[in-house]
């Protein structure tokens, strides 16, 4: 009889690598005509969301270098999305804030998104969804845990 397989040989990175880079592949197809990138679009969700943060705090929040969120931010503000206001606490610092142009074009996006992911979950059954998405919150909390307590995610 064979041995029953383990969940530690069970190959799944892969996967879940494949399936982020045809989302990624999708999504971007779909919001050509909006002229973003995926980095953009992901700036533009955080500044909406909380709008008036600092720079380096938008490059934690998307992982990404601050001096690449830099060109990000410069290339929305070019085209009227983003706006840089003085900190009030800080002269030297700036916050950043969505505009009116990309408060248009946010709803349009989460429409692109919400589209994206009935079609990729076309055919699955909605309590099979949410079992996936507790093994999967479960295996990141397990791999935030190996950092140890001294590092946020």
């Amino acid at each position: 009889m064979a041995d029953p397989i383990k969940p530690e040989d069970i190959s799944f990175g892969y996967l879940l690598n494949d399936v982020t880079l045809l989302f990624r592949k999708h999504f971007d197809r779909r919001a050509v005509t909006f002229g973003l990138t995926r980095a953009q679009w992901r700036a533009l969700k955080w500044l909406h969301r909380r709008p008036g943060m600092r720079q380096n705090e938008l490059a934690e929040q998307l992982d990404m270098e601050p001096i690449a969120v830099g060109r990000v931010i410069d290339r929305l503000q070019a085209a009227g999305f983003v706006e840089r206001r003085p900190d009030p606490k800080d002269r030297r610092a700036w916050r950043l804030h969505d505009t009116e142009q990309a408060r248009g074009v946010i709803d349009d996006m989460e429409d692109i998104s919400r589209g994206l992911r009935r079609d990729a979950t076309l055919g699955i059954d909605a309590a099979d969804l949410e079992k996936m998405l507790a093994v999967l919150e479960r295996i990141k909390g397990n791999l935030q845990a190996l950092d140890g307590p001294s590092e946020e995610s």
